[in-house]
């Protein structure tokens, strides 16, 4: 898997972005003027306050966060040990005896019931997972959020949809905010703040040149994208102080887990949440301590985030992944591929962009939601029965769900999914 910067940043609205961050977005001097032209030492398993450099222990967190009221904690959304990182900040928490709010982005807030009522222990879990729509709204293995839910579910925490309908911002992306029909402005603050040449500097460094979107030169393009991601993190900053407010007291915190991207050097959700809260809010981002050609890194920019956790590089996702990102067909009740991922699983199994996704295991493919969930039950090493149609015919694609080999030089070949959404609607 990808450094930690290999994050989500517009997927819901544009498909498959593979953010193609480099090492140096752990390094710019951008953000928190204390921080910005400092480095602090990033060490495996241990937790550095960017503030004073100081390594600590999970344990020792709690006390260096007694007057914060919003955690905007960051993940990587295919990796099992940064949601581990949440769940034991949660935990840590609760022993301090804080009262633990959950922000979660992969719901948008009209989805709110089905959070209340997995907390109040209403659904089983494969009840939940269908009646909230979770792999309609959000493509990753629910194994890799189950034991956070679980613990909320017994704690009684309360869990809030943070996110606004993908469509919303999609529609953003397209016409801007002037062109937004009445229902459409309903779903988003308003005000969203999109002046910021330090957020819009960050936001390039994302994309490689060998990305998807990494080759637009347009000014009016990368405008547009930059503005729905400005709204995405709005909404969610909006809607996570909102619902603090409405439940806070004296020891309240809102741990908000969402994608480090929209977490790092303060620019996305955190500036964008400053609108509406003047409390104490604060950032923990788990780091790799390996780059993507397996250099270590030991340290990180000091305005990065407030606290920075040192990982272990993960070779590859625990569950598997095509690679692949789709749309619906507007005149038709199909999915077309727009991406396949280099040396991803797709990839070396021959999809390519421009096939009409038929049918997964002869199961026919009209939505994102079954063909995430077809693909949840399956594991390394299983195969998938693949059917597109490419120009006018029928191709059948064995694909099998094999982790790619180390090269000659002992590096992994690796899919290049991690942190993307495989089924991301432009519609």
């Amino acid at each position: 898997m990808k450094t930690l910067c290999r994050i989500s940043v517009l997927l819901c609205l544009i498909g498959a972005v593979r953010v193609g961050a480099e090492e140096e977005v752990l390094h710019l001097p951008i953000g928190d003027p204390a921080g910005k032209d400092r480095e602090v030492p990033l060490v495996l398993d241990a937790i550095t306050d960017a503030q004073t450099g100081e390594l600590m222990t999970p344990g020792q967190l709690p006390a260096r966060l007694a007057d914060v009221r919003i955690l905007f904690l960051g993940e990587s959304h295919t990796s099992i040990d940064f949601h581990r990182v949440q769940l034991r900040v949660i935990e840590e928490l609760l022993r301090a005896g804080r009262h633990v709010l959950i922000g979660l982005e992969m719901y948008p807030y009209t989805e709110q019931e089905y959070l209340d009522g997995w907390v109040a222990g209403h659904y089983t879990e494969d009840g939940f997972i269908e009646l909230s729509k979770w792999y309609t709204s959000w493509s990753y293995h629910w194994n890799y959020y189950r034991d956070i839910f679980l613990l909320a579910r017994d704690e009684g925490l309360r869990m809030f949809a943070v996110n606004t309908p993908r469509e919303v911002v999609a529609a953003v992306r397209k016409k801007g905010f002037q062109d937004l029909t009445e229902e459409e402005a309903a779903h988003i603050p308003e005000r969203i703040n999109t002046k910021s040449d330090e957020y819009l500097r960050l936001f390039k460094a994302y994309f490689s040149e060998d990305d998807l979107h990494g080759q637009m030169t347009s000014d009016e393009q990368w405008d547009a994208m930059f503005r729905a991601q400005c709204t995405w993190d709005a909404t969610m900053g909006y809607n996570s102080v909102q619902s603090f407010e409405k439940y806070a007291g004296p020891q309240t915190i809102m741990v908000v887990l969402i994608g480090s991207g929209h977490v790092a050097y303060g620019l996305g959700i955190e500036r964008q949440a400053a609108q509406w809260f003047d409390g104490k809010m604060a950032s923990i981002i788990p780091v790799l301590i390996r780059d993507d050609d397996d250099q270590p890194v030991t340290t990180v920019r000091a305005s990065f985030a407030g606290f920075v956790w040192g990982l272990p590089p993960e070779a590859d996702s625990l569950y598997p992944s095509l690679g692949i990102s789709t749309r619906k067909i507007e005149d038709e009740d199909y999915r077309q591929v727009i991406f396949v991922a280099k040396e991803s699983v797709g990839d070396r199994s021959g999809f390519q962009v421009g096939d009409v996704l038929i049918s997964l295991d002869g199961i026919e493919i009209h939505e994102r939601g079954p063909l995430n969930r077809l693909m949840a039950g399956k594991r390394w090493g299983d195969a998938v029965a693949v059917v597109v149609r490419r120009g006018e015919e029928n191709v059948n694609l064995d694909v099998l769900l094999r982790r790619a080999p180390e090269d000659e030089d002992g590096d992994e070949d690796e899919d290049e999914d991690e942190d993307e959404d495989e089924d991301e609607d432009e519609d």
